[in-house]
């Protein structure tokens, strides 16, 4: 069957894996499609089949039809969005375990559960409604801690149900969402607090929270309603006024408490109910159920019923006095309190600390720190048992507390009070002292201190009878006794009620109903005489009422005007005493009892009503007009009081103020008696009478607000009639506060008030006019208002970092509701009421700056997902705001947008492409100041989106070309703003071939495609090629910024972009920008030497000219010459910090030459000491040398500027090989380390991967000359050997031919790889990219010939720096090397290249390698450097060395034994004779012509030297020189013939110079 409806609604009940032929993957919870159903189990769908029992059918409801449709099923909105969240949460709750939040993941699991089982108990149906209603409190409590823990969005629900933001206005849709919000930021979780220790020894005070219940019950608005409040909880200032705290925070005296926190407070949840215990027992069970506690009031109760019986004692800790007793620091003292009997026994459970909490046996008072005169002022309750009373008496105990003492707290005092005097009377409500005793002299009664404890009982002690009441003054029962019988005293009357002022309060509300009566029977009785005396005592007994004591007693009030009053005369009297009071306001200095009757102006106005009432029903209507006019001569008179200036007359400010407060609560009476329109018109000639806020004080503007903030609240503004009546006044005192800034939060408060009732009323009426009328005068303000605050909160959120203030809020959620209540004619008609053209330019560059701060600014929080979509539909920039990027919500919340507002990103777009095609010729205005914004639009990640925005960038190309032959400034600006969009995050993997690929858009050409049909192509193809490159480049670049990524892929991504506007787009601006960027990350890494090679390259970008040059980056306006010498200087700086003062040098010459010609001398002379301090650096300071690698990165997952290319790396201080390739594979933990270094092929280079091929380089240095300078020391030879270095060596050796299993050196060949790099290292940085690689391979026999040498030249380094004393102390190094070189003779490494190479055999077959075999004999002779060696050797070696310096002479005696038979003799040619000259004395000039002939001598011939007497030396180790006739030796010593013996230190041949 096929089906057109989507009823019933397919829902996923099982996981389906598709495993059969064109089967469809079906997730749990998943909602399908039904298409047609086959003869099997299975469901045809459009993309497979899937068995029918997989799913369950539920019935739904199809709204929004379309691409965006919703199915909504027919269920409890609960219980659907409990649904939609557990599978948000399911992607979540794992993703926790892999990130390791270990505990956020079994708590989210524990509350998952708890919503599954409450979500099974609310699909049951089987609950009572208080039931449903609970089990729905804790589902979404559970959703709302969820929600906040997984950072997702705020709900804002009503009756636990989500609240649809079309139903509401935006105002109260913003007060729902900051009200949910401010919870979610106070909320106390208790779970996460440090558990304390298992017994509490003593008390302390912490915080304290203040609830009014005037608040709650005025926001509880409706029987049962629950509600949470949040109390926040300040700690005291002063730990002595802690007894006072509860009342500073009620009197907000804010210098005596602090908040601990901003979001620190307690949730409390709060109900109110109506009737009598038994009622509500019996209507609410589930309450009750939950261990509800019944407190009730210290006071007494509103109603006293007869049998009610109630004996509770209270008693109030106040406060005590306590001497040092000869301590330096004062007590932490405890009280302690027991309820004992009159044999000592302690009574159990007679002691309670609050409604609630069991009862106890003993008290503790909390301690105060280090103060002997404590104030607790703690109330304790004393249930004691009726039949104990007699004969009971409370103990204290004062221990001092100390953390210090290990066993029991120290008890240093008591005291004691019987409850009962001896005549059975108990203690009176009064304080009491009493003494303290101290514990060691118990019998001595000595009265040491006072101690002070308040005793209140809230009733008497005996069984309540009604209106039975022993506590009286005796003044007060005559006073209120002679009103009630007044006949009885004709001629005191007056006396009477003047004195009725002077009766408790408790009196007159006990007798409310009979003194009422009393009152209006003397009124009827002599009007002309009572009346005035009448009024006051009713105006007092109102106020009375007013008092938050006796607040409770105005129902009693309103009961009995309604069913008991008879006074059907007393409006006439009242009217006329009002009317009086008001018309004499003018007048008066004191105004106390006019201020009284203001304040008591709603019952004066119920009295009057109601009298009028019983007036009509008893003369059928009579006088009616007279009522009329009299009301409306009364209004008269308060139009006149509040027309009056107030501002030289503080009195007449607070009559004001009185009226203001009390006038809106007499609509409601008005309203019984006049129709809507006429009490509208009563109110608008009132508050317009008001005078504006220019002419009154800044509080009497606050009360004006808050009288039109209830009116606007009250039942009459919920009329339409009366509200097109009203609305002209309160809008036009609201335009005048908002024109002048004042008192924006009232102001506020009162538009959303009126935004909400029109909200209410559209959907039930017509509120056209209404609208008008808000548009007309609050439009324009409302956005000047909007752009002031933000301006304001920019500034401020650039100074403290904070969000917009909660006004802003406001007022952005007052401006949507206005414009979401606006119409097509609305428009219109504004358009229209604008006078001239630049009238409406004024008005429309308001709207669009406010429309772009609103994209721009964090107006709501990242939560408030509903506001900020409302916020949304608003500007033509929301394209690219955060809030409209649905590829980064989660699935829920996608489906949650599209399906209520379809994705608006699209729709917007083609808006801007319409109206781009309806500029026509004007295009060519808005180029290129439009390329930022669209090209802005293009990297969002919404392929239909660029679909639509690309076509706009040719035609702007087009248009360029067709006006100036070219289009650079569409090229400049394009190039311009991707940089700067791309390096702010945007863009994606698709935006590279967003210009170049078709496969981007199905439906149209790309921009490429268009670009090649028209006559200007090649330079558009070449634009569009630049443009795709540099996207490339700048998207690496993007997501190596924005990601965790290392400093070294940072720096090589950004050295990458800097070459390619460089080199190939030529874009000097952008190319410094870089420069800048890579310099600020190399000094991050503390590369120095890199940040000043950096920065050079903007160093040499400038010449050393007077040219001026502008404002830059961080520069300022300055000469170039300026501008240049302070680069030089900085770059100076760097090089001295990464030690590399070679490169610093040529600076410091370059600076040096300037100053000179400037006749600078000082800055030459300071140039010139930093120049000699940097030779001094070189020659003292040590320096490692780094070493260097080189690094593959294989595969297509690399980042585009490292892809399938090879670099070689300067490693750090200490680092070798293991250690850089540790920290490469940290780098790209995703990539594989290949473990041979042959070059991969094709299948890794192009395969979906990452891998690393790391191994070390040597380098080969370019200054070769001042590395064979012997007399150049090793710290400077150092320095050339690692630095500008440009190629690099790698040897791998191989086995070419079958491998001589005794001599693998004969065929032992090695491949040598030439690496070149783009750059020399060090440069601008730490790496380059190989640009050439050359191959050669080397033969075994120049491979020993190179090992050799090398070894020589090592060898002859070291000796060299001994022999000058450039190393000191440690002879490790030359250890090393000689023992390395003596131990490879011995143990075959020499002996094997003799046997390799010296061969016959060989020498026969390569008889082209007989140079080759000669110089390597030469270079193994050579090695007589190693008597040089091991007598240098043996002069630093240290005693305890003296052991190997032995072993190095017995195996260098084996090493020569083993290099006989190579050669009798071999020569020294005069350009090695050099190497000598320093140990023989010879002149290496004086040697040029000459060579040294070694002969071997038998060992015999030292038997001939027994007689040679040298120090120190044995005849043995003396080496034999002859001297010919043509000596080399200048020395007169030699020339007579004596033989110079030179020490070597070595047993060694005989050496004879002679002429050659």
């Amino acid at each position: 069957m096929s089906l057109s409806l989507f009823f019933p609604h397919p829902l996923v009940i099982c996981s389906f894996r598709g495993a059969v032929p064109q089967g469809l993957v079906l997730e749990l919870g998943e909602t399908v499609q039904i298409l047609e159903k086959c003869e099997g189990k299975c469901f045809s769908l459009l993309q497979g089949i899937f068995p029918a029992n997989y799913i369950h059918l539920k019935k739904a409801v199809v709204s929004n039809r379309g691409q965006y449709e919703t199915v909504v099923p027919l269920e409890d909105s609960v219980v659907t969005e409990v649904t939609a969240t557990l599978q948000e949460w399911a992607v979540l709750w794992k993703q926790l375990y892999v990130k390791h939040k270990v505990d956020l993941f079994y708590k989210l699991r524990h509350v998952m559960n708890e919503l599954i089982d409450l979500r099974r108990q609310l699909l049951s149906g089987h609950l009572t409604q208080d039931q449903v209603r609970e089990v729905k409190r804790h589902l979404t409590v559970r959703l709302d801690w969820g929600n906040e823990h997984l950072g997702l969005d705020l709900v804002p629900r009503k009756d636990f149900e989500v609240v649809d933001s079309d139903q509401i206005s935006v105002s109260d849709l913003y007060k729902m969402v900051r009200n949910l919000w401010e919870m979610s930021l106070s909320r106390m979780l208790l779970n996460d607090s440090k558990k304390g220790p298992p017994h509490l020894h003593y008390r302390r005070p912490y915080g304290c929270a203040v609830l009014s219940i005037m608040d709650v019950l005025q926001s509880i608005s409706e029987i049962k309603e629950e509600k949470d409040f949040v109390l926040k909880v300040y700690t005291c200032n002063n730990e002595n006024e802690w007894c006072q705290i509860h009342e500073n925070i009620i009197r907000k005296s804010s210098t005596k408490y602090t908040a601990p926190s901003s979001n620190y407070g307690l949730i409390i949840s709060l109900q109110l109910l109506r009737g009598d215990m038994e009622q509500v027992r019996r209507e609410n069970p589930m309450i009750f159920n939950r261990g509800v506690s019944v407190t009730r009031k210290l006071g007494f109760p509103d109603v006293i019923m007869p049998g009610d019986i109630r004996n509770d004692l209270y008693l109030t800790l106040e406060k005590g006095d306590f001497e040092r007793g000869g301590k330096s620091v004062q007590k932490n003292i405890e009280v302690t309190m027991y309820v004992l009997y009159a044999d000592g026994e302690i009574l159990k459970d007679c002691i309670s600390l609050g409604s609630g909490e069991p009862s106890r046996s003993a008290y503790h008072s909390f301690v105060l720190y280090h103060n002997n005169s404590p104030r607790w002022g703690e109330i304790i309750k004393l249930p004691i048992p009726i039949d104990r009373f007699r004969g009971s008496h409370l103990r204290f105990e004062f221990r001092h507390c100390s953390t210090k003492d290990k066993g029991e707290k120290k008890l240093f005092g008591f005291a004691f009070t019987p409850l009962m005097r001896d005549d059975g009377t108990t203690l009176s409500d009064d304080i009491h002292e009493l003494y303290v005793y101290k514990v060691p002299r118990l019998l001595n009664y000595s009265p040491l201190l006072q101690f002070k404890c308040n005793f209140g009982s809230a009733v008497a002690l005996l069984p309540f009878v009604y209106g039975f009441y022993l506590f009286l003054s005796y003044c007060s029962a005559v006073d209120l006794l002679a009103l009630l019988k007044w006949k009885a005293y004709p001629d005191r009357v007056m006396d009477i009620l003047g004195r009725l002022r002077h009766v408790s309060g408790e009196e007159i509300v006990k007798f409310l109903q009979d003194i009422l009566d009393t009152l209006f029977v003397v009124l009827d009785d002599n009007t002309e005489k009572y009346g005035l005396l009448v009024f006051q005592s009713l105006v007092f007994i109102i106020n009375l009422l007013r008092d938050s004591k006796y607040f409770h007693f105005r129902p009693v009030m309103d009961t009995y005007i309604q069913k008991h009053f008879a006074g059907a005369l007393a409006y006439k009297e009242l009217i006329r005493c009002l009317k009086w009071y008001m018309d004499r306001s003018a007048e008066l200095v004191r105004q106390d009892h006019i201020q009284e009757a203001m304040r008591a102006l709603e019952y004066l106005f119920k009295f009057i009503v109601q009298s009028r009432i019983l007036y009509s029903r008893a003369t059928c209507g009579m006088e009616e007009e007279q009522f009329r006019s009299s009301i409306q001569e009364l209004f008269q008179s308060i139009r006149f009081v509040l027309s009056l200036d107030s501002r030289s007359s503080e009195t007449l400010i607070f009559t004001q103020a009185a009226l203001l407060n009390s006038f809106p609560a007499i609509f409601d009476e008005l309203l019984q008696m006049f129709t809507v329109q006429e009490v509208a018109e009563f109110v608008r000639g009132t508050l317009g009478s008001m005078p504006s806020t220019v002419h009154i004080g800044q509080s009497m503007d606050v009360v004006k607000l808050q009288s039109i903030a209830r009116t606007v609240d009250s039942r009459l503004f919920s009329f339409s009639e009366s509200r097109r009546i009203l609305l002209p006044v309160v809008l036009h005192h609201i335009h005048l506060h908002l024109r002048q800034q004042k008192e924006l939060l009232i102001c506020s408060g009162i538009l959303s008030s009126i935004f909400s009732i029109i909200k209410t009323s559209s959907l039930e009426g017509d509120v056209v006019e209404e609208v008008e009328m808000m548009v007309e005068s609050l439009l324009d303000v409302l956005l000047q208002t909007l752009l002031t605050i933000m301006s304001k909160s920019q500034s401020q959120e650039a100074v403290r970092g904070q969000r917009c203030p909660q006004c802003t809020g406001e007022y952005v959620s007052c401006l949507l509701s206005l414009l979401r209540q606006m119409s097509d004619t609305h428009f219109q008609h504004l358009l229209d009421n604008f006078q001239s053209k630049d009238e409406l330019k004024e008005f429309l560059l308001k709207i669009f700056c406010v429309f772009r701060n609103l994209m721009k600014m964090s107006v709501f929080p990242r939560d408030w997902m509903v506001m900020r979509l409302l916020t949304s539909n608003l500007a033509v920039l929301f394209i690219n705001q955060p809030s409209l990027q649905l590829e980064n919500a989660t699935p829920a919340k996608r489906k949650k947008i599209l399906d209520k507002y379809g994705d608006m990103r699209v729709m917007m777009a083609y808006e801007l492409f319409s109206m781009w095609q309806n500029l026509g010729e004007h295009k060519i205005h808005f180029i290129p100041g439009m390329i930022g914004p669209f090209l802005g639009v293009t990297l969002v990640p919404q392929p239909e989106v660029r679909n639509i925005m690309i076509p706009i960038f040719h035609d702007m190309m087009d248009w360029e070309q067709r006006k100036n032959g070219n289009f650079k400034q569409v090229e400049a600006e394009l190039i311009d703003k991707l940089d700067s969009l791309v390096s702010e995050g945007k863009g994606d993997e698709n935006y590279r071939e967003l210009f170049t690929s078709s496969a981007v858009f199905s439906s149209l050409h790309s921009l490429l495609e268009k670009i090649e049909q028209e006559t200007w192509r090649e330079t558009g193809i070449s634009f569009v090629t630049s443009v795709t490159r540099l996207m490339e480049r700048l998207l690496d670049y993007r997501d190596c910024m924005k990601g965790d990524e290392t400093e070294n892929k940072k720096i090589g991504c950004t050295v990458n972009l800097m070459n390619f506007y460089k080199s190939e787009i030529n874009k000097e601006e952008m190319y410094i920008r870089y420069i800048h960027k890579l310099c600020d990350m190399h000094l991050q890494a503390e590369n120095y030497t890199e940040a000043a090679f950096t920065l050079l390259l903007y160093c040499e970008l400038l010449q050393w000219e007077d040219r001026p040059l502008r404002e830059f980056l961080h520069y300022p306006s300055q000469s170039e010459w300026q501008r240049k010498e302070g680069l030089c200087r900085k770059i100076i700086h760097y090089f001295n910090k990464g030690k590399s003062w070679e490169f610093g040098i040529p600076l410091c010459r370059e600076l040096a030459m300037q100053y000179e010609s400037l006749y600078d001398y000082q800055s030459l002379s300071w140039i010139r000491k930093m120049e000699a301090t940097y030779y001094d650096n070189i020659m003292e300071q040590q320096r490692l040398e780094p070493e260097f690698f080189r690094v593959g990165f294989y595969g297509r997952k690399f980042p585009f500027f490292l892809r399938n290319k090879e670099y070689v790396c300067r490693g750090h201080d200490y680092e070798r090989l293991e250690a850089f390739q540790q920290r490469m594979l940290s780098e790209f933990p995703q990539a594989i380390a290949m473990q041979h270094p042959n070059h991969p092929d094709d299948s890794i280079l192009q395969c979906d991967a990452q891998y690393l091929q790391i191994y070390a380089v040597t380098p080969i240095p370019d200054n070769i000359d001042v590395l064979q300078m012997d007399r150049v020391p090793d710290r400077i030879k150092s320095f050339y050997r690692v630095n500008n270095i440009r190629k690099f060596r790698y040897d791998r050796p191989f086995h070419k031919g079958p491998k001589d299993k005794d001599n693998e050196f004969k065929s032992l060949w090695i491949e040598r790889t030439t690496l070149t790099l783009t750059h020399s290292l060090p440069g601008i940085s730490r790496w380059f990219e190989v640009e050439r690689r050359e191959l050669v391979e080397v033969s075994p026999l120049e491979n020993a010939i190179q090992v050799v040498e090398n070894k020589n030249q090592e060898l002859r380094t070291l000796i060299s720096q001994y022999q000058h004393k450039q190393m000191h102390g440690n002879i490790n190094l030359l250890s090393m090397c000689l023992n390395g070189v003596i131990d490879a003779a011995v143990n075959g490494g020499i002996a094997r290249y003799q046997e390799a190479f010296f061969d016959k055999d060989y020498i026969t077959k390569h008889p082209g390698d007989a140079e080759k075999i000669t110089q390597l004999k030469e270079l193994m002779q050579e090695q007589v450097l190693l008597f040089l060696g091991l007598a240098v050797h043996e002069k630093f070696v240290h005693p305890e060395m003296r052991p190997l310096h032995k072993k190095l002479i017995d195996q260098f005696q084996m090493m020569r034994s083993s290099l006989y038979h190579v050669s009798c003799t071999y020569f020294l040619k005069a350009s090695n004779l050099k190497t000598f000259s320093p140990f023989l004395g010879v002149n290496a000039g004086m040697a040029r012509n000459y060579s040294i002939r070694i002969l071997k001598y038998s060992l015999s011939l030292s038997e001939h030297m027994q007689s040679i007497q040298v120090t120190g030396v044995s005849p043995n180790l003396l080496p034999i020189f002859r001297i010919s006739k043509r000596s080399l030796f200048s020395n007169s010593s030699i020339l007579s013939g004596k033989c110079r013996w030179l020490q070597f230190g070595l047993r060694c041949a005989p050496i004879f110079l002679q002429n050659s």
